[in-house]
């Protein structure tokens, strides 16, 4: 599988497929093909599978396109300004990504959902709670919002993180969401009640403009009725 990133504040990817490969997604990415991709909808895993994905805040069924009958080619769109990257997933290299950040990848992709270890602080965290994991083997299309920034943190190092920020991070690295300290700071600091702390070591991904922001901005302009 070939593929090319076009574009900047809306990009695509677009994967040229030889006979018989097949890509998965979950969200109705497709934005366009060519006419031997042949497309079916599956749970991918059996009904277990599919209800965690459910859980982590992506679709209970995956479209797969194969390229049937010779070369074929399929294009994912971004749904929102940001920024598309790709990632190559294999044993020992398993991918943890925020609940939509998900775009695409090739059939070897396993997706499941991933809960970070404190449960109780985890259901108030929001989006720092539910992120999926990308396991087995392939290339993974991911989906971030505004732009990304990258850290790599050394074994113990920590970065603490405002809820929704965390874009993405290496199964190696560790994630933790505590409140944040003193009822003053949650009440009147504006930064919300709680952060995720990722401890390395790993890769993490922070994105600049989560979509949970923008649509907190448009709801206060909006008139109220």
């Amino acid at each position: 599988m070939r593929y090319e990133i076009k574009g900047e504040t809306l990009p695509v990817v677009i994967c040229y497929l030889e006979g018989g490969e097949t890509m998965i997604t979950e969200r109705g990415s497709m934005s366009w093909m060519s006419p031997n991709m042949k497309m079916e909808t599956t749970s991918n895993g059996g009904i277990g599978k599919a209800l965690g994905r459910m859980f982590a805040g992506e679709a209970l069924f995956q479209n797969r396109y194969t390229a049937m009958g010779g070369n074929g080619m399929i294009a994912f769109a971004s749904s929102f300004p940001g920024q598309i990257r790709e990632y190559q997933i294999a044993p020992g290299r398993e991918l943890i990504v925020q609940k939509s950040g998900f775009l695409a990848a090739e059939s070897g992709v396993e997706l499941s959902v991933f809960f970070q270890k404190r449960l109780g602080a985890g259901f108030f965290g929001g989006e720092g709670f539910i992120m999926q994991r990308l396991s087995g083997q392939g290339m993974a299309f991911l989906e971030f919002d505004g732009h990304v920034v990258e850290y790599e943190l050394q074994p113990g190092q920590q970065i603490v993180v405002d809820t929704g920020y965390l874009a993405a991070m290496d199964a190696t690295c560790t994630m933790d969401v505590k409140a944040v300290p003193g009822l003053k700071n949650m009440v009147f600091g504006g930064e919300g009640i709680f952060n995720t702390i990722v401890t390395g070591p790993g890769h993490v991904w922070l994105q600049t403009m989560p979509i949970s922001n923008v649509a907190n901005l448009l709801l206060q302009m909006m008139p109220a009725k």
